[in-house]
């Protein structure tokens, strides 16, 4: 990457709702290198925070008309445009950087079709970290606590004192080690669990917390030996449907699924059967194959399911985390640096 000029300033659009202050940051971070427009009124409505979605404003035409003019002369873009991502190339010419709000962007950026184009990418990855690893052990307490229990005994006004199963001494393989698996590694490891883990190289260190590694091509051999499968990796053509009948299969009945990762990684038919037919203890998921869940899907209603709506990664100081990865990336996209998170379109992630 060429550093910028000196002199010259570059245009800044904020493509997604940030709170005021976090805006003002931006603003600050380079003042003489950088214009940072940011006009939320031409934004969608968040309804909670760090909503990097929200609801589409009805713009009038002249609003339409400000917008993609903002667009048209943006050098970087915090955030994807969400009026019409797909014809950045062509809609933002002077377009060459956009940090993304989300870890996982390589699914969308195939969707959209914008591998093709020149513009560097960057991501998210490393900001949900702690939220999802929270998730993560919330899933398999609500599971190894039998919170479901709980609940029906409180309805039923019943005191029946009964055994626990213990955390501490289980096997966690996690399927994943970039920035969410290795907070998930420490996580687990803290409170006792053995962890595995997969990487493209299982000849590579393990990371902290991690107790074995595994190679990919290993997985289905090593499943029977494993209490929990965590799944934080990204979705790729390789990793589509990783986990299907025969992986779901080599589990043992008493096993916990978590899925962190991205809803296409599981074969989602066949881990309803599974589930239907108790060869899992139970499965916490907050990413799904069709997102909303839809309503007549089985996993609503099944009792060892729990099911998140794709939120576990968003917390209220989200866009915070974001932003310190945006301003260390605009000094590095300044001076000619290898910016962070930037993704490969080679791995897909």
């Amino acid at each position: 990457m060429t550093s910028t000029p000196a002199g010259q300033k570059l245009n800044v659009v904020i493509a997604t709702p940030l709170e005021a202050a976090q805006a003002a940051r931006i603003a600050k971070a380079a003042p003489d290198r950088v214009n940072v427009i940011y006009e939320p009124q031409l934004l969608p409505t968040i309804r909670y925070a760090a909503d990097h979605d929200g609801i589409k404003p009805q713009l009038s035409a002249a609003d339409q008309a400000r917008w993609q003019s903002l667009v048209a002369e943006a050098d970087i873009m915090f955030d994807f445009d969400w009026m019409a991502p797909e014809k950045l190339p062509v809609a933002a010419p002077r377009l060459r950087w956009v940090q993304g709000t989300s870890a996982g962007i390589g699914e969308f950026l195939r969707n959209k079709q914008l591998l093709q184009s020149t513009i560097v990418f960057t991501t998210a990855a490393g900001v949900h970290a702690r939220p999802l690893a929270e998730f993560a052990l919330l899933g398999l307490l609500y599971f190894w606590r039998d919170v479901p229990r709980l609940r029906r005994e409180q309805a039923a006004h019943r005191w029946e004192r009964y055994a626990n199963r213990d955390m501490a001494g289980r096997r966690a393989l996690i399927v994943g080690l970039g920035g969410v698996g290795r907070e998930l590694a420490r996580s687990f490891a803290a409170l006792g669990l053995e962890v595995w883990g997969t990487k493209r190289s299982s000849q590579a260190i393990p990371p902290e917390g991690v107790k074995k590694l595994i190679d990919r091509s290993d997985l289905l051999s090593v499943l029977p030996q494993i209490d929990a499968l965590v799944l934080a990796c990204p979705l790729t053509p390789a990793t589509r449907h990783m986990i299907g009948a025969e992986e779901l299969a080599a589990l043992p009945s008493s096993a916990i699924l978590v899925n962190v990762g991205r809803g296409g990684l599981i074969d989602e038919p066949a881990l309803i059967e599974a589930l239907k037919h108790n060869k899992l203890a139970g499965a916490a998921m907050d990413v799904f194959e069709t997102e909303p869940l839809p309503a007549e899907s089985p996993l609503w209603d099944l009792p060892n399911v729990l099911v998140s709506p794709h939120s576990a990664s968003t917390v209220d100081t989200e866009n915070t985390r974001i932003v310190d990865i945006f301003i260390e990336n605009l000094d590095r996209f300044l001076t000619g640096k290898k910016l962070i998170n930037e993704f490969s379109r080679e791995h897909g992630y």
